[in-house]
């Protein structure tokens, strides 16, 4: 027998329990039948099937899943709420992991797909929109597994529109986005780039009015009417819609504790800390100078980087270097070739893990290994001792004369008691110019 044939006998032997006309069990139209009858109806023995037609059963044989002619959407809505709450009754009476209840569980998901869809039925919406200073999105993915944040409901991509803020990634229901009352984070991260710095600041429930901080609806940590939630970065309290117990690396707890483990935020505090991860905002000798005493990998870096930017003026003049774009190597850490002591939180983590000393030992090994080679002639001669090879000032046994930048060895420049030659030769010749003008 055809498929087409089998589903229309299928279907002949399925009564629609929404069906507003006569049913063939003498209900007359506009009359709803009983709620035994439904559910009987719903879930008799002879409207069960094999796993295997699982699929045919509920997506394609189902009545009561077409809207009957003439009805009206709330009525229809009422209906499938109805059959919801009858499905959820006959799932916790069924017997566990039995076909039926398995029959029932994915009958109950369809309902409630049906039900999603008659509340928010499909739209043409446009493709961007701009509120809040978010740049939404209009998203084509059809994943159910995202969470709009407005409403805390699963997002059901392929029935429902909605929408991705490019800056911050704020999702929502089409449906959703006119509530909105939360600016997107990315202008805050643009106009106040720094971080709370302080551990957890709480200021208490009664500072706040038992109101979350974000909406303002009303919170105790009794959880009545909503549970107060605390966001471990701002320290202050929110509720189950703002704050999902979402974790996320607290700077404060890094900078004052060297601690990296993830604490709970708020939906807002986690977006900040996202986008402010790789911003190198974090000024470690004035925030807390003696981490360095504690942390020997810091110490390590900080050596690097000063190397780096003391081999930066040889790329900038040499043409194989500029062609080669070895400064390139570090465009994802671009301050490191600007300055020695800023840091971003980003950094810290990979100092932490080891990431960080192991990439960077290998771009100053390949830096220095090039100007050696090709930049040769730029290097300098101890004039202290005239003796060795040429030396560059990011070498580890040299030292570097503070005022006019010439390089000798280590041993050299601390055991002798005179002044640098160079700066020497450079008084002196300050000094002539004015008796060589004079005589002229």
């Amino acid at each position: 027998m055809e498929y087409d044939e089998k589903l229309a006998i299928f279907r002949q032997s399925r009564p629609n329990p929404f069906d507003r006309g006569e049913d063939g069990d003498g209900s007359q139209e506009g009359e709803m039948p009983p709620l035994h009858e439904t559910r009987s109806k719903l879930f008799s023995s002879e409207n069960r099937t094999q796993s295997s037609d699982r699929t045919m059963d509920l997506g394609l044989a189902e009545d009561h899943f077409s809207r009957p002619v003439g009805s009206f959407v709330a009525s229809d809505i009422e209906q499938l709420k109805l059959a919801i709450e009858e499905c959820k009754k006959l799932i916790l009476e069924l017997p566990e992991q039995s076909e039926r209840q398995k029959d029932t569980v994915v009958k109950l998901i369809h309902l409630r797909l049906k039900l999603q869809e008659l509340k928010d039925p499909e739209e043409d919406e446009p493709n961007r929109r701009v509120l809040l200073e978010h740049r939404f999105s209009k998203e084509k993915s059809k994943s159910v597994k995202q969470t709009c944040d407005k409403c805390s409901a699963i997002i059901w991509g392929l029935i429902q529109t909605w929408y991705t803020c490019t800056g911050c990634y704020y999702r929502c229901h089409s449906r959703c986005m006119n509530l909105i009352t939360k600016p997107c984070v990315r202008s805050k991260v643009s106009h106040q780039s720094e971080y709370e710095l302080n551990i957890c600041p709480e200021i208490g429930l009664d500072r706040q009015d038992y109101r979350c901080a974000e909406c303002r609806s009303s919170v105790s940590l009794r959880g009545v009417p909503s549970e107060a939630r605390q966001c471990d970065y701002t320290g202050q309290y929110y509720c189950s819609t703002c704050h999902w117990n979402d974790t996320a690396i607290v700077p404060a707890r890094v900078i004052h504790n060297w601690e990296f483990e993830p604490r709970k935020v708020c939906r807002s505090s986690m977006r900040y800390l996202a986008l402010m991860m790789s911003r190198p905002v974090l000024k470690l000798k004035e925030i807390n100078p003696l981490l360095f005493n504690f942390v020997e990998e810091l110490v390590e870096i900080r050596k690097l980087r000063q190397d780096i930017l003391l081999m930066k003026p040889y790329f900038i003049t040499c043409k194989e270097a500029m062609e080669a774009r070895l400064l390139l190597q570090l465009q994802d850490r671009q301050h490191f070739v600007e300055n020695d002591d800023m840091y971003s939180l980003q950094d810290l983590i990979d100092v932490s893990s080891g990431r960080l000393s192991c990439s960077l030992t290998e771009i100053h090994t390949t830096f220095a290994k090039h100007i050696k080679l090709d930049c040769e002639a730029k290097g300098f001669v101890c004039e202290l001792c005239k003796e060795g090879d040429i030396l560059f000032p990011f070498d580890s046994h040299t030292s570097v004369c503070h005022d006019c930048s010439a390089v000798f060895h280590r041993d050299c420049y601390y055991d002798n008691s005179t002044t640098c030659p160079r700066c020497t030769r450079m008084t002196e010749r300050r000094q002539d110019e004015p008796s060589e003008r004079a005589e002229t």
